[in-house]
């Protein structure tokens, strides 16, 4: 890392350069500017990226639990000064090639991000967005959609009841559905008595409604103002360009504020604390271990470096893999199921927090999970670890650093978060993305044998901010939650005069009038048509073969980093076989390995890979979704300095894994189970769509039966059965059987690496594989076609519902595919986001088309209501037949499925999907025909494929809601399921 001052001529005249940091690690610079008059810091990423990214994000530190922050960042994006129209966020959705484009609210800080390839696109993005932060109109009415407002239960009925409705508030409630949700802000709450943290930044729906009008404009006034404000972009835009934006559309408007927003230090507890606290259960089964104990720390300060460093050290050696002394503890005490979901350093508040325990337990425990917990870190603190444990934990901390991610959020991105946290309290946010001088200062520490024991009894043993929280499940909560927000609502009513419940009737006919409003699209830019690229970058490989062993290689950037896969089909499965297949994939890489136990096992792993999984790939055929693709891939990543080795780990694994080891797949079975069980509210829209498709096509069913909600129901039950020696010693062997199949199968190889080290690698793994057998094997996997309808409603520990109707299409070759595709961003963009979101207060909706399984499916996610908008998806399909379109809204859509397609990934992951999509039958060749066909779609073409396909009684439907809103599904003919 070098320092230099920034190169005056790339600033603007309103900035003064502070420092210009060559990161080579990352090759790319950091650039630090300061705008003179209000103070604004910008930080600029210079890369040769053509994906650039800009955030800006502001510093919100709410001292209560209304949601302030929250609402304010939805309403924020409602309106605004040059842009005044209803709804310019989504309206520039899909006016926009973005390749992403979001706000968030975090606990401490609000921002607002956005990434674009093309400069036209990200010009039009920044305006929007600088006038939406800055210059929001903040309407009452944006404010009432948004966050809370009180309507009669029957609209324009003031004898009906009254009810709460507004996103944020329904959106909380899904979210503190989710039992680790509840688990971390009840933690928060007493880690933190007095700061920020203390409260409920997204909101509490308890509090929410507490929230007025004018205390969410005096929140923004003080809070969104450049003075507390982090400008950060990153890509090939020169810094200077960025600025001569920033102070021509905003900054010279303001002056300087004198108000600093911070977090203080929290008070120290002078002794650890001992917490219970009920959750909602609302499951049908007992509430037999079913407690969560979580013991937590506070640390030190998370924007001193060498603070966070070893930290995360500390926490890598207790907690990294199952082979860490307290991971092991956890997974293998009988005081509970699974090791908690809490369990890791969180390092994004202003001071750290470490917290693990257990799930799954008794609340009487809590002493034995506690002393479990505080051993394991005395016997740390009092033997210490060997050298070799400290090195695989650098190894791996050197390996995150070194890679180029950017399959979730851009790369840049990822980057600039990883930043935001520094600078969000006033310290250096650069250093945080060159870790390479603290780690090597941290590997000249590990040298030291009592370092690593100093740590531990610094850090945790001799900490007194200590909290054990004990949350117990209460099978009534939710029913007493519900009683006093209708005791509430009554008073309300109760308190009003006629003129009050007119006021209340004509708001709720306003703001349907506002969401029915037709804003003139023309006040926003665009970009067009015309700007689409003419064509997908096709990405070069080279194959090579060797005693019949094929390897593709690709050259990419990934920096130093070498990327693995063995590809074998997957053999004919019978339906055991299928049903234990992704517990397989998940248990293989977690086995011992040669001859050596997991434990052993684990700690190679941590010293020679970044990570090792198994998983099956399957996707329908492109001309025919009842016959499909399956294959079985073992995957992997390291440094270059270790690919041989990774190559005979991997090696290793297929060889000999220790299925013999049942004590350890029985514990990995209680942990998936806990994991799925807990994922159901976070993807609750993607399970019923899954469930849903159930009947559209044997890929489809098959999805559902593994990693949907009967997987779950299935893997539920599983996991009693295993309680039973001889039981757990037959599924062992079931699942060696099902490795023997697979391990025979013919396979190929995949190699990623950059140009300094693919050649050789390659050359070098195709030679390892080659010399092992590599036989024709057996018939690959293949099931009966299957086409029929279904209509489920599957019952779980929900506050919210999630809605999904589907109907049988066509595959991706097919000529109608294109205008599926097209139509489920119109009917988004037209219809649904207005009827399920605005008026509807879910949390999202959509349509969109997997033609992978030929169908085509509806969804909303985190929704208050459930026949209603059941009701709305076949209304959608009426608005698109029988009203008058504009082409406008349809090259809209169309833009939405080109951004999606161009969207670029990371150098290794943009690799991996070449390769899978030609393994699949995607040929470019495909993809740039099926492009093309995406881009010459008409309205005939949409209004057809609705006519044709989206048909009542071809529709299928699945919902996942709570028990107390069973009924009305019960009531729609769907078929109660139980997970």
């Amino acid at each position: 890392m070098t320092t230099n001052p920034a190169t005056p001529a790339a600033t603007h005249p309103a900035f003064d350069a502070v420092r210009r940091v060559e990161i080579e690690s990352l090759n790319l610079a950091v650039e630090e500017y300061r705008h003179r008059a209000t103070g604004a810091v910008h930080y600029h990423l210079a890369s040769d990226s053509s994906e650039n990214v800009f955030l800006v994000a502001l510093r919100t530190v709410p001292m209560d639990s209304t949601g302030v922050a929250h609402i304010l960042e939805h309403t924020a994006l409602c309106g605004s000064e040059r842009y005044p129209v209803r709804d310019p966020f989504f309206m520039m959705l899909r006016r926009s090639l973005n390749t992403f484009m979001n706000a968030f609210t975090s606990s401490d800080w609000t921002a607002y991000p956005f990434a674009s390839q093309n400069r036209k696109d990200f010009s039009n993005l920044l305006d929007v967005y600088l006038d939406a932060v800055f210059f929001s109109s903040l309407e009452e009415l944006d404010f009432a959609q948004e966050g809370h407002r009180v309507e009669f239960q029957q609209a324009g009925d003031s004898d009906s009841p009254l009810v709460y409705k507004g996103v944020v508030f329904n959106e909380m409630k899904g979210a503190m559905s989710s039992v680790s949700s509840t688990l971390w802000q009840t933690l928060c709450e007493h880690l933190f008595p007095t700061s920020t943290y203390h409260y409920n930044s997204g909101g509490d729906p308890e509090h929410i409604p507490d929230l007025s009008y004018d205390q969410l404009k005096a929140f923004y006034k003080s809070h969104y103002h450049p003075s507390n404000a982090i400008f950060m972009t990153f890509g090939d835009i020169p810094a200077g360009e960025h600025q001569a934006v920033f102070e021509e559309r905003a900054l010279s408007r303001f002056q300087r504020q004198d108000l600093r927003i911070e977090v203080p230090p929290e008070q120290r507890l002078d002794a650890p604390l001992r917490v219970q606290r009920p959750y909602a259960f609302d499951d049908s089964g007992g509430t037999e271990h079913k407690t969560h104990i979580v013991v937590g720390w506070m640390l030190g300060e998370s924007t001193d470096l060498m603070q966070m460093l070893e930290a995360q050290l500390l926490a890598s050696v207790l907690i990294d893999n199952s082979a860490s002394p307290l991971m092991h503890a956890l997974e293998t005490t009988d005081l509970g199921q699974a090791p908690s979901p809490m369990c890791g350093l969180e390092d994004s508040l202003r001071e750290m927090v470490f917290c693990c325990g257990l799930e799954g337990s008794e609340a009487q425990s809590a002493d034995a999970v506690e002393a479990l917990v505080l051993g394991v870190i005395e016997r740390l603190a009092d033997e210490g670890i060997a050298r070799d444990r400290l090195e695989a934990v650098l190894h791996q901390l050197e390996l995150h650093q070194r890679e180029v991610s950017g399959d979730g959020f851009p790369y840049g991105l990822q980057l600039i978060l990883q930043a935001l946290g520094c600078a969000t309290h006033y310290a250096d946010p650069i250093g945080v993305l060159d870790l390479d001088p603290v780690i090597a200062r941290l590997r000249d520490n590990i040298a030291d044998p009592d370092y690593i024991k100093r740590l531990a009894r610094q850090l945790l043993l001799d900490n007194p901010h200590r909290v054990t929280l004990v949350m117990t499940p209460d099978t009534a909560l939710s029913a007493r939650r519900a009683e006093a927000e209708a005791e509430r609502l009554a008073a309300i009513k109760a308190g009003l005069n006629a003129a009050d419940k007119a006021r209340i009737v004509e708001r709720a006919e306003q703001l349907e009038q506002r969401q029915l409003q037709v804003d003139d699209p023309n006040i926003l830019p665009r970009v067009e048509l015309a700007d689409v690229p003419a064509s997908l970058p096709e990405i070069p490989c080279q194959e090579s073969e060797q005693n019949g062993t094929r390897l593709t290689r690709y050259t990419q950037g990934t920096n130093g980093l070498v990327y693995q896969q063995v590809i074998a089909s997957l053999p004919g499965l019978d339906e055991e076989e299928q049903q234990i297949l992704p517990l397989y994939t998940n248990i293989l890489t977690e086995l011992g390995v040669g001859g050596e136990d997991y434990l052993a096992t684990q700690h190679r792993h941590a010293a020679t890979v970044g990570s090792l999984n198994a998983f099956s790939s399957m996707r329908g055929n492109v001309d025919d979704e009842q016959s499909f693709g399956a294959y079985f891939v073992l995957s992997s990543k390291a440094l270059a300095r270790n690919a041989a080795a990774q190559v005979e780990l991997m090696q290793d694994t297929l060889a000999q894994p220790g299925f013999a080891e049942h004590a350890r797949i029985r514990e990995l079975i209680s942990q998936q189970r806990a994991r799925r069980e807990q994922a159901v509210t976070g993807n609750g829209h993607g399970l019923a769509m899954a469930a849903a498709c159930a009947g559209m096509s044997p890929l489809a069913r098959l999805n559902h039966q593994l990693s949907g909600m009967a997987g779950i129901k299935a893997l539920r039950q599983l996991d009693g059965d295993l309680k039973d020696a001889s039981r757990l010693a037959a599924f062992a062997d079931r699942l060696a059987q099902l490795h023997g199949r697979v391990n025979a199968m013919p396979r190929q190889l995949l190699t990623i690496a950059d140009e300094q080290h693919v050649e050789t690698i390659a050359a070098e793994t195709l030679t390892a594989w080659s010399g092992q057998d590599n036989a024709a094997g057996e018939a690959a996997f293949a099931l009966p076609a299957l086409r029929e309808r279904v209509q489920q409603m599957w019952v779980t520990n929900t506050q919210v519902s999630f809605c999904a109707r589907a109907y049988p299409t066509v595959p991706v070759q097919h000529a109608d595919a294109a205008a599926l595709v097209v139509l489920g961003g119109f009917l988004r963009n037209g219809f649904l986001h207005r009827a399920i979101r605005e008026k509807g207060g879910a949390y999202g909706g959509g349509a969109t088309q997997d033609s992978s399984i030929a169908a085509f499916r509806f969804y909303s996610y985190r929704d208050p209501r459930l026949e209603e908008t059941l009701a709305d998806f076949d209304t959608a399909v009426r608005w698109l037949l029988d009203t008058r379109h504009e082409n406008l809204a349809l090259e809209e859509a169309i833009l939405g499925v080109i951004g999606s397609m161009d969207k670029p990934s990371s150098p290794a992951g943009e690799a991996k999907q070449h390769f899978h999509n030609r393994l699949f039958g995607r040929s470019h060749a495909q993809r740039e025909q099926f492009r093309q066909q995406v881009l010459d779609v008409s309205l005939d073409d949409l209004r057809r494929v609705a006519e044709t396909y989206l048909k009542p009684e071809l529709a299928s439907t699945a919902v996942i809601t709570s028990s107390a809103r069973a009924s009305a599904g019960e009531a729609l003919g769907l078929e109660r399921l139980e997970l």
